[in-house]
């Protein structure tokens, strides 16, 4: 992800990217073919679509905690979405400019989890007696950068750590990996050539050796055909949990999106075609299935 403006809030993402893309290998072998196969001339051709953060709906925490970093530099708050099996609130943000990535923020509604559940969380959250944005100075780039890696408590233990992956995996991601960016999207309708359609793009990926994530098929297509996404199956990164036990977990992943051109825009040439011009927003659909490119349904198949 290459943004060209020198914002603050440009300079955070980069940061946040930067980590990202060391801890996530799929993203720079992404790149590195993309490049090796003319579809790119680097990094800085590649258009993030989107990028998403998980948390937990606790106390100090949750949406209206971590929204707060994004609306202080200028994001909109827009579409509210709920994911009643996965136990999921979600809205996503609208940037301040167009060369900026939408935001999309995911909470846990923890109160809707079993008892057991909830006290494990607790356990580690409970402590938290006051929102930690409200502690960051959120002009600080750098202050702001390490905030999102930094961990907000303690370590947990495999065990607490295995007994929520069995009732959500959600918030078995969460509690190891925190704030961590769960993923970014490249925008492949932008790209110049034969991969700007999915199918295209997939055939690509799948020739590199990219798993990708295939709930609810391989391409998630909205009601109104506008708004297609795929995504790969989330990296296993080895994991040391608090007593010194080791497992393999699931880490972060990559994502692929297609706006379509809306019809009133459909006749123009390719190179015409503006942001405000395609399918905006998110579906709640596409999205359910996205999340699951951490669940071990998914990372499994690797």
């Amino acid at each position: 992800m290459h943004l060209s403006n020198n914002s603050a809030i440009s300079k955070i993402l980069q940061g946040v990217f930067a980590v990202y893309r060391d801890r996530v290998p799929d993203v720079q072998k992404i790149t590195d073919a993309m490049v090796s196969q003319g579809i790119v001339a680097g990094q800085s051709e590649i258009l993030n679509d989107h990028i998403a953060f998980r948390t937990m709906g606790v106390d100090h925490l949750g949406i209206a905690s971590f929204e707060k970093i994004f609306l202080a530099h200028g994001y909109e708050k827009r579409d509210y979405f709920f994911f009643d099996g996965k136990k999921l609130n979600a809205y996503w943000y609208a940037p301040p400019d167009d060369e900026l990535p939408r935001i999309f923020i995911s909470e846990l509604k923890v109160k809707d989890l079993s008892e057991k559940a909830q006290q494990i969380i607790s356990k580690y959250t409970g402590d938290l007696t006051s929102d930690p944005v409200d502690a960051l100075d959120l002009k600080d780039v750098e202050a702001v950068i390490e905030f999102f890696h930094r961990p907000l408590w303690q370590l947990p233990n495999l065990e607490d750590y295995q007994a929520l992956l069995e009732e959500s995996e959600y918030a078995a991601w969460v509690i190891y990996n925190r704030y961590y960016l769960n993923h970014y999207t490249i925008s492949v309708h932008q790209l110049d050539g034969e991969h700007r359609t999915l199918e295209q793009f997939n055939d690509f990926l799948k020739s590199i050796g990219i798993t990708l994530n295939n709930a609810g098929g391989e391409i998630k297509v909205s009601p109104d055909g506008l708004l297609r996404q795929s995504s790969s199956v989330a990296e296993k990164v080895e994991a040391e949990f608090s007593g010194g036990n080791k497992a393999i977990i699931s880490g972060s992943y990559v994502e692929f999106a297609e706006r379509l051109p809306l019809p009133e825009f459909t006749h123009l040439p390719f190179k015409e075609i503006k942001r405000h011009m395609r399918r905006d927003g998110f579906e709640s659909g596409n999205a359910d299935k996205i999340f699951e490119s951490t669940f071990t349904t998914q990372t499994s198949r690797t």
